[in-house]
């Protein structure tokens, strides 16, 4: 088994529309699909992302408020999910609800050990 991340990317514009009952109702269909994950021993950790942050550059010389990526580009939270594969990992990830919006997407990624030997 493989760690991988993913990475929500889009439909926060859409998700803001909603009224505040369509959001409780579409926050329980996350619940739902985490929980499924969880269950089966698949879902490790995971959490939404704050809108605002900061990039730093030049080994800390250069601060700038961030993130810079616009619409479907900025990451909107992650999962962390334990899968045999990348084919396992992309199949888990395509009941995600983030598809319920137009635009959004979920970036799939292995997560990589670092030998320090």
């Amino acid at each position: 088994m493989s760690n991988f991340m993913y990475l929500f990317r889009g439909g926060d514009e859409n998700f803001k529309k909603l009224s505040q009952e369509e959001k409780q109702a579409h926050m329980e269909v996350w619940g739902e699909w985490m929980g499924g994950l969880k269950e089966k021993g698949q879902l490790l950790d995971g959490l939404p992302l704050g809108d605002e942050g900061r990039v730093v550059h030049n080994k800390g010389q250069l601060v700038t408020n961030g993130p810079h990526a616009e619409g479907a580009e900025v990451v909107g939270g992650y999962l962390i999910v334990s899968a045999k594969d990348m084919d396992e990992a992309v199949e888990l990830s395509k009941g995600c609800p983030i598809f319920d919006y137009d635009g959004a997407y979920v970036e799939v990624r292995e997560i990589m050990t670092m030998d320090t030997h």
